[in-house]
């Protein structure tokens, strides 16, 4: 049965923390705009910061809907489901806001994620914080039990090999706005004048 809970407790937060994956809803306020749903992996790239708040790094990507959608209205819900062991599914829903690497904080903000966030420093567009206004769990019967084999390291070796400038470079190309034209990351113009 589906229950509602008042926090994040350690319990939930050990089970979050053997999850290999996640799944990120956002919308643009737009009645037409697109609804995007994204998979994340890459084991230590979540965090339970308390009871009601969560972040998780934001690592370059072919698109950069989450943050836009962040920008315009902050609404997003996060979703873990188990593929191994009992079945479950918890849902968090909150409020949520970027904070880019070139903003003041942004060490602060990389430091909980130890080594798993300094070794990703150079992809990570942002840390995602959402303060959580909703916690639920359900069945997940209709998930099926699957073997996590491997991380891919495709992402880590992609950045890796292009380096700071071709990564700006592919940031203000690729990730500047999102599929319905909101602003994804700022221009560096734009990260100065903050």
């Amino acid at each position: 049965m589906a229950k509602i809970y008042d926090d994040i407790d350690e319990r939930m937060t050990a089970w979050i923390a053997a999850q290999p994956m996640f799944f990120v809803a956002t919308a643009p306020l737009a009645g037409d705009g697109l609804v995007n749903l994204s998979p994340k992996g890459t084991q230590g790239t979540f965090r339970v910061v308390d009871a009601h708040t969560f972040a998780y790094l934001d690592l370059t990507g072919s698109g950069v809907e989450t943050i836009a959608h962040l920008r315009e209205n902050g609404r997003i819900c996060v979703m873990f489901c188990a593929f191994d062991g009992g079945p479950k599914i918890v849902r968090l829903h909150g409020t949520g806001r970027v904070l880019f690497a070139a903003d003041a904080g942004f060490d602060d903000a990389l430091a909980p994620f130890g080594d798993a966030g300094e070794s990703r420093r150079p992809q990570t567009r942002g840390v995602i914080t959402v303060d959580v206004t909703r916690i639920s769990d359900a069945c997940g019967y209709a998930v099926p039990k699957m073997d996590l084999v491997e991380e891919r390291g495709i992402l880590d070796a992609w950045a890796d090999t292009r380096g700071p400038d071709r990564l700006a470079t592919y940031h203000a190309t690729r990730n500047a706005q999102s599929l319905d034209g909101l602003p994804g990351l700022p221009a560096p113009a734009d990260v100065a004048s903050r």
